[in-house]
């Protein structure tokens, strides 16, 4: 009995979890990581290096990724704010807005269905 009851809360757990992927547009892919919004996530390794002072370098460990947001989004909007884009990464408003969507999106994921509780 008690693992019926468990095997259901777990497949409530798997739906709500696919229903949130779905409507925040991300995607898994076993070779290349998480897509968001039909960007792949690790393709901005360059920049997530950059502004986690060479802390993180892919977006796979969405743990770190999300202890790091703080100083990442903090270090983004401060470049915004000056706008003086560092150019060797191609930086300009718009890409560093669509870094800060895929990192807030991959963080909310963790905050919901990832970390321990």
């Amino acid at each position: 009995m008690l693992n019926r009851i468990a095997d259901l809360f777990k497949g409530k757990e798997a739906k709500a979890e696919l229903e949130f992927l779905e409507k925040n547009n991300i995607q898994i892919d076993a070779e290349r990581g998480f897509i968001v919004d039909g960007i792949v996530a690790n393709s901005l390794s360059e920049r997530l290096e950059y502004f986690s002072n060479r802390k993180l370098n892919n977006f796979d460990d969405l743990k770190e990724l999300f202890y790091k947001a703080i100083l990442i989004n903090e270090k983004i909007d401060l470049e915004i704010a000056s706008g003086r884009y560092v150019a060797r990464l191609g930086n300009n408003e718009e890409n560093l807005q669509q870094l800060k969507t895929v990192i807030f999106k991959l963080n909310d994921y963790y905050k919901q269905f990832k970390r321990d509780r």
